[in-house]
């Protein structure tokens, strides 16, 4: 990517930033989406032992764009900040909201500087972070990773995040010209964090009217044990297969990670999502999307992604534009 082009994509990273900060709390509201010649790294773990490493996977000659580290939490009678570290450097976590049971929430930090002194000029490939937990309660982290590479097609990632609602949570794409995803390299995958959940407890993701999955969910990063229930889909899992009539219906096999493709009509200009946790006692607290070309993406609450903003503002500079879910185990006291 042009140099001119990277620096546009930072700053309205920034830009967006600043115009989200203390809009938390809201039920898988846009966090942030770029777009550009992108990558995207997710991965994360659960663990009773307050600490572990996570990992993200990064080509050589890619600069971090941004980095966001999530804490999955649980306490049965509050919802409290999780505490910790990263890379050696405390953390400061923004308490997403608490879902309608058991007081499920997750924190999100950003961790872009750590992150980008690391891997902004290294050998590429997986680079390693250690994280530690300052309670009990937490039950594991995802990392989200976004960098540019030129050597990558343009694409649109959108970061969003918050918590489950009972009645379930919507989300979608839009774009300006028809999608044609039956042309190569044509990309639209999604990847969900969900905390708290395990034992069968399941989240059904419907896409565009067609059930996608029935058994998202389980503790697939950590194990079965209060305090490391935590499943993110990850740069290492394989797509969850499905299709249209066909959804996923294995838990076990179902990795959080999910190809929109098969579910996209040729000239939509559109992809709507839903999920629904029919019990209502986990946590998703994360979705991430990169999908071909420029997107726009909403949330539950409706609002535009933060970029729409984002490319107003930096017009008013002169600079242009850029561009859930299943039981909560019952391992309980």
């Amino acid at each position: 990517m042009k140099r001119a082009t990277k620096s546009l994509l930072i700053a309205a990273a920034a830009a967006g930033a600043l115009l989200t900060a203390g809009a938390a709390s809201a039920s898988l509201s846009v966090f942030q989406t770029y777009t550009g010649n992108l990558g995207l790294s997710t991965g994360g773990f659960g663990t009773t032992a307050q600490a572990g490493d996570i990992t993200a996977n990064v080509p050589v000659g890619s600069t971090v764009v941004a980095a966001y580290l999530y804490s999955s939490t649980f306490d049965f009678s509050a919802a409290f900040t999780p505490t910790g570290t990263f890379g050696g450097s405390a953390v400061t976590y923004t308490p997403l909201g608490a879902t309608g049971c058991c007081n499920l929430q997750a924190g999100r930090a950003d961790v872009t500087s750590i992150v980008a002194a690391v891997v902004n000029g290294g050998p590429g490939g997986a680079y390693s972070f250690h994280v530690t937990e300052g309670e009990s309660g937490d039950d594991g982290e995802a990392l989200v990773v976004v960098y540019s590479n030129g050597s990558l097609a343009v694409s649109s990632i959108g970061i969003l995040d918050g918590f489950s609602t009972p009645g379930g949570d919507a989300s979608s794409i839009s774009f300006g010209s028809p999608l044609h995803p039956g042309d190569a390299g044509f990309q639209a995958e999604m990847r969900v964090g969900d905390g708290f959940s395990c034992c069968s407890q399941e989240t059904t993701i419907t896409v565009n009217g067609q059930v996608m999955t029935d058994v998202a969910g389980n503790a697939d990063d950590g194990f079965v044990a209060n305090g490391a229930l935590l499943t993110i889909g990850g740069d290492n899992d394989p797509f969850t297969v499905a299709g249209p009539g066909t959804p996923a219906e294995d838990y076990n096999t179902d990795h959080e990670r999910y190809n929109l493709a098969p579910f996209i009509t040729d000239g939509d200009t559109s992809i709507n999502l839903h999920t629904f946790n029919a019990t209502g006692d986990d946590n998703i607290f994360l979705e991430v999307f990169q999908v071909t070309g420029e997107a726009v993406f909403h949330g539950s609450d409706g609002v535009p992604e933060p970029a729409t903003w984002t490319m107003m503002l930096l017009g008013f500079f002169g600079m242009g534009s850029l561009l859930r879910r299943r039981r909560p185990v019952a391992i309980r006291a």
